[in-house]
């Protein structure tokens, strides 16, 4: 499981031009499965990314989670992290889980950060999107487990 998280002042997803889900201060997070990913890592990542301290402090430091400032998430499924470019011009996707095993995980991950207590927005799972954002920061995490 990969996530590409980037703190923003908002964000949104557009498709067919209309706006889907919106969020102001919090985090996209940009999501892919691999083909042995399974619910333990989708736990693991939601609950690390509600603990995770991103956000400024009264000193200015990195010192506090989304949770502690009313933060959002917008999570956008994204195959293409798992896209291998190493060889020729065409990347290959083959590390990437199929849809019929990467979309029951996503949905899971969802609801993981939905039972942490944050406020979810999301994209539609294999949908055309237009992502749109203001990066906050930049504050910009690859994620592994």
């Amino acid at each position: 499981m990969r996530v590409v998280l980037q703190r923003v002042r908002e964000a949104a997803v557009a498709i067919d031009g209309a706006v889907s889900a919106s969020i102001r201060r919090g985090y996209v997070l940009l999501v892919a499965f691999t083909h042995d990913d399974a619910p333990p890592q989708v736990q693991w990542m939601a609950d690390k990314i509600r603990d995770l301290r991103l956000f400024p402090d009264h000193d200015g430091k990195m010192n506090r989670s989304i949770t502690e400032v009313g933060g959002s998430v917008l999570v956008v499924s994204q195959f293409t992290l798992y896209g291998d470019a190493r060889k020729g011009r065409r990347p290959s996707f083959v590390a990437a889980a199929s849809p019929a095993v990467a979309e029951p995980l996503y949905s899971r991950f969802v609801q993981s950060l939905q039972a942490t207590g944050l406020r979810v927005e999301t994209g539609v799972f294999a949908a055309a999107m237009d992502v749109s954002l203001v990066n906050d920061g930049p504050v910009t995490l690859l994620l592994e487990r």
